[in-house]
């Protein structure tokens, strides 16, 4: 059965500029429901967009993995006017319906998790031909007359013995492809629901909106912490390694300086069994080679999407975040710094990063913070 995830993004926004492109916990808002589609048990996920910025991204980003297509959609199913469903639709047809389950996937759900996406795809196994997610509220309901919609306010009910409504969070929705091409619609005629929390139902609509969901994703993902033996320790460059400035010459070459304590220190530490990442946004051949060596053999380079690359590294070294230290210092690493077993950050890094950081060492970038950080993994993990 081939089921393919469909996330349908559009260039412009009028309430929040390039809405999707902006970076929430210091990523693309759209990333957050893409990699947990990757990390699904859908066998593909398009993203279905007019803009070329998006698509050039996902080209140059996600090379590990081999479940992600950028497909560019036509005009006129990307206006301000335009249904979802005309995106759906015009998709569906230029493939020939080549697929068993179509998944709809919403960019502006960043709460969306990989087992709410495999919730819905499993109930399409249970008799149901389409499946959505929905947020319970125990809220109470009126109309514009003043009449109330889900109790009676003449025998008020305690919060704990009302069941509330359940109300689309515009998330998940899944549906088999004959109901699909029956009803050109993301719903069937039997629809499966499966909750999702409360917060899932946020909108982001306004910079309010957006404040208070980035909140509530970082709290989210501290939450999920948990203190295990550290095996592998990551680390920015720009701003780790080096003090984040770099010298240019006249011909525009540049140089980075590196302090060799800190290199003394990586050495030390593997050799207590710590594996160790570099993982940097910048495509340096400078980088290349002070990696080189340090005969450090998993560097990535030019990384934009940090968390999904982190996670699917993680997935198959058999381990997971918990056993992962990660030393970053500014807002591309906010969302590793929130979510790793212990994060790191250099005395000089940004103040969010700093604010995230469950370490602030007392050392700067360049100047023996590396060093610093090695030191703490070696006696953090004296415990285990």
């Amino acid at each position: 059965m081939k089921k393919i995830g469909f996330i349908p993004l559009r260039k412009g926004s009028k309430g929040i500029p390039n809405k999707n492109k902006r970076k929430m916990v210091g990523r693309p808002l759209f990333t957050w429901v893409l990699g947990e589609a990757i990390f699904s048990d859908l066998d593909e996920v398009i993203v279905y967009t007019d803009d070329e910025a998006i698509i050039d991204f996902i080209e140059k980003e996600y090379h590990w993995t081999n479940k992600v297509k950028a497909i560019t959609r036509s005009k006129s199913s990307a206006t301000d006017t335009a249904l979802t469903e005309t995106a759906m639709i015009e998709y569906s047809e230029s493939i020939d319906y080549n697929f068993d389950v179509f998944c709809l996937l919403q960019a502006t759900s960043p709460f969306t998790k990989k087992e709410d996406i495999n919730a819905c795809l499993s109930e399409l196994n249970n008799g149901f031909d389409s499946a959505l997610t929905v947020v319970n509220t125990h809220r109470f309901l009126w109309d514009k007359n003043g009449k109330p919609l889900n109790y009676n306010p003449l025998k008020r009910p305690r919060r704990q013995d009302f069941e509330g409504l359940l109300i689309e969070n515009g998330a998940v929705y899944a549906v088999t492809k004959h109901a699909l091409q029956s009803h050109k619609n993301r719903i069937g005629d039997k629809t499966a629901v499966i909750t999702m929390p409360e917060d899932s139902f946020l909108e982001i609509d306004s910079e309010s909106d957006w404040i208070a969901v980035e909140s509530l994703l970082i709290e989210r993902q501290k939450r999920a912490k948990k203190s295990k033996k550290i095996t592998h320790i990551v680390l920015d460059v720009d701003g780790v390694f080096t003090d984040g400035t770099i010298t240019y010459t006249k011909d525009g070459e540049h140089t980075k300086s590196f302090d060799m304590r800190d290199g003394m220190g990586l050495e030390i530490l593997r050799q207590f069994d710590v594996s160790i990442m570099i993982m940097t946004s910048e495509n340096s051949q400078l980088v290349a080679k002070r990696m080189e060596k340090l005969k450090l053999e998993h560097v990535f380079l030019g990384v934009k999407d940090k968390y999904n690359l982190l996670k699917s590294i993680v997935d198959k070294e058999g381990i997971s975040l918990s056993n992962v230290a990660y030393v970053g210092d500014d807002v591309n690493d906010l969302t590793n710094i929130c979510s790793v077993g212990w994060s790191l950050a250099p005395n000089n890094a940004t103040d969010i990063v700093k604010l995230h950081a469950d370490v602030v060492l007392s050392k700067n970038s360049g100047a023996g913070a590396i060093r610093e950080a090695c030191e703490f993994v070696m006696n953090y993990n004296k415990r285990f």
